[in-house]
């Protein structure tokens, strides 16, 4: 089957084209992402501007898509998108177009949620079985969740607070380095000594596999305040710091999901997929590695752009969806939220466990 799936739930305006086959094998044949530019002045994501972008473009993107991948319309099984979660004015714009083009075709509609399309992913990479762990690190995400089939996902750990691509994004800021923070702290990090400062590592030892970064967040503006002005050296300092601080949290907490996963299905190797942007941080790709390799679990880090937000990750839910029947209607709504666990309840509160909203 050949699938389009089309991507608009932040700044990133993308589409693309996968075949799945028979025996459940895909392959990507276009995949096509242009990522807005006209954010970095402000220092995050503008919605407004960010769908008025996607308005603006994504009919050529859709129409490269097709080209590259040598296929019309016509030629395609079913029209996937993402209906959430994410910035509703963007979301609003690819799920409509989409409604418009399986209207104006006769082809089959299929509302894609963001997260399953980051936790799917390695299925169309690696052809991995089910069930594995994912790690969602992104700039609103932040969760360990396991995956035990399309649809079927439980949620084991989530930050409490920041997501963790929002806390680099906030240190960037704070420490003036620019926008997107995470690549900034990263390459600030490189020339520093992790050890000149002492920031805390917050949920160390807790039972469950939850995260927390506003506390991390905020010891580092109270370093920065106290060493003011900095010097280009007390900035990678603090970065190298943040980061340090990061990684041993991300070890901890990813052990923790390994020892629940292996007490619940003893019989399988755990297996970890990496997705979201903070995944192209090497500093963390390393401590992963050296996780899976301590414990014997295998790590898969899929390619940085599908790490990031793509369409490919979309058509190829699209195409695991179809291939179970599984399709929309033209009332299916677009959602700011939408988790993946729906199950699980959240936990809010910086630093209260268990709070309700």
């Amino acid at each position: 089957m050949i699938v389009l799936g089309i991507e608009t739930s932040c700044d990133e305006t993308a589409a693309a084209v996968v075949r799945r086959d028979d025996e459940g094998a895909g392959r990507i044949v276009s995949n096509v992402v242009l990522s807005q530019d006209a954010h970095a002045i402000y220092g995050g994501v503008v919605p407004e501007l960010a769908a008025r972008a996607h308005v603006e473009r994504l009919d050529d993107i859709i129409a490269s898509a097709l080209k590259e991948a040598g296929v019309t319309l016509a030629d395609v099984d079913a029209i996937a998108a993402t209906a959430g979660p994410g910035l509703i004015g963007g979301v609003l714009v690819g799920l409509t177009t989409a409604k418009a083009m399986a209207m104006a075709t006769g082809k089959p509609l299929i509302a894609v949620n963001h997260l399953e399309a980051h936790a799917l992913t390695a299925r169309l990479t690696d052809g991995i079985a089910f069930p594995y762990l994912l790690l969602l690190v992104s700039g609103g995400h932040t969760q360990i969740v396991r995956v035990d089939g399309v649809g079927s996902y439980r949620r084991l750990g989530t930050t409490i607070d920041d997501a963790l691509g929002e806390a680099f994004d906030k240190t960037a800021k704070l420490l003036d380095l620019g926008y997107p923070g995470g690549p900034a702290v990263e390459r600030a990090a490189a020339k520093g000594d992790p050890t000149r400062f002492h920031l805390p590592r917050p949920m160390l030892g807790r039972p469950s596999p939850d995260f927390s970064f506003s506390g991390l967040k905020t010891a580092v503006r109270l370093e920065a305040e106290k060493h003011a002005p900095l010097s280009p050296q007390d900035v990678c300092d603090l970065c190298a710091a943040f980061q340090a601080s990061i990684c041993a949290v991300i070890a901890d907490r990813v052990t923790r999901a390994f020892d629940l996963f292996r007490s619940e299905t003893p019989d399988v190797v755990p297996t970890l997929v990496v997705a979201g942007g903070v995944a192209a941080n090497k500093a963390i790709a390393a401590t992963l590695k050296g996780v899976a390799d301590k414990t014997g679990a295998r790590l898969i880090v899929p390619p940085p752009v599908l790490c990031t937000d793509n369409g490919a990750m979309v058509a190829w839910v699209g195409a695991e969806k179809l291939a179970l029947g599984q399709t929309d209607g033209f009332d299916v709504a677009a959602r700011a939220r939408w988790p993946l666990d729906k199950e699980a309840e959240p936990l809010v509160g910086h630093g209260r466990l268990g709070a309700k909203v």
